[in-house]
């Protein structure tokens, strides 16, 4: 069994009477790539904002690391990059002030931007104002920020939100290259089945704020191939992967809806 580099227990958030989180266990291992499957609204953000430290949630247990999160300090972000919510930069920096704004505050190498600006095809837009740039490029520019400092566990709510076709396989291609040849640790939010199926090792599917089922990757595309076989026909398979019938498929069988 590898290495847990992000375990949660009894994890809650509580808004008032709205549970955001609600009694959520997780356990992501080293060098894997972890889906986070879910509706809008499931919880996949709270989770990964309670992840990252950036709010306390209501009771519950959470190690990021091997640091307990609320004890210690935080010096064990300095290993993490993240994308949450949506893509975001200083927009009256260019592409490069950006980075390299970035470059000083995780004390990466003056090597990294122009590593980084290769990874992600900036290369045409380094000199632009990032609040010029397209949605799709600014998605670029935040995903260029998380990895600038090659961080050890990369948390990213929706990373391909915004992307085209073409650039959704080039990030796909990335993160898979950075998993399988440099040992690091995804943890990627999705409401899109099809996208974390092609990429993840273990799927979570969250719904309610409670995690509600858990698959290897395979295992869960054959049980999805099967429910598209005997539910849909031959033209309707393309469009159901791209809507959340499966995800309902799921929740029925493992008695996660409500």
């Amino acid at each position: 069994m590898s290495e847990a580099i992000i375990t949660a227990e009894g994890l809650r958030k509580h808004y008032g009477r709205v549970a955001a989180v609600d009694g959520l266990d997780l356990e992501v291992r080293r060098g894997e790539i972890y889906g986070f499957l879910g509706r809008n609204g499931a919880g996949k953000t709270t989770t990964i904002r309670i992840l990252l430290g950036l709010i306390r949630p209501t009771s519950g247990r959470v190690s990021v690391l091997g640091h307990t999160l609320g004890t210690g300090g935080q010096a064990w972000l300095r290993q993490v990059g993240f994308l949450v919510e949506s893509a975001s930069a200083y927009p009256n920096l260019t592409v490069l002030e950006n980075l390299d704004l970035q470059r000083r505050l995780t004390g990466a190498p003056a090597s990294a931007v122009g590593e980084v600006v290769e990874r992600l095809a900036l290369g045409p837009y380094a000199d632009r104002r990032a609040g010029r740039l397209s949605l799709g490029n600014k998605q670029r520019l935040s995903l260029a920020r998380a990895l600038l400092h090659q961080p050890e566990l990369l948390v990213l709510d929706e990373p391909a939100n915004a992307l085209d076709p073409a650039g959704i396989v080039e990030v796909r291609d990335l993160l898979r290259e950075l998993s399988r040849e440099h040992g690091v640790t995804v943890f990627m939010s999705s409401h899109i089945l099809a996208e974390v199926a092609h990429l993840a090792d273990r799927v979570g599917i969250v719904a309610d704020g409670r995690l509600v089922e858990e698959a290897p990757r395979d295992e869960l595309a054959a049980r999805a191939r099967d429910f598209v076989r005997d539910s849909f026909t031959a033209a309707e398979r393309e469009e159901a992967l791209l809507t959340d019938d499966l995800e309902r498929y799921f929740l029925a069988r493992t008695g996660g809806g409500r």
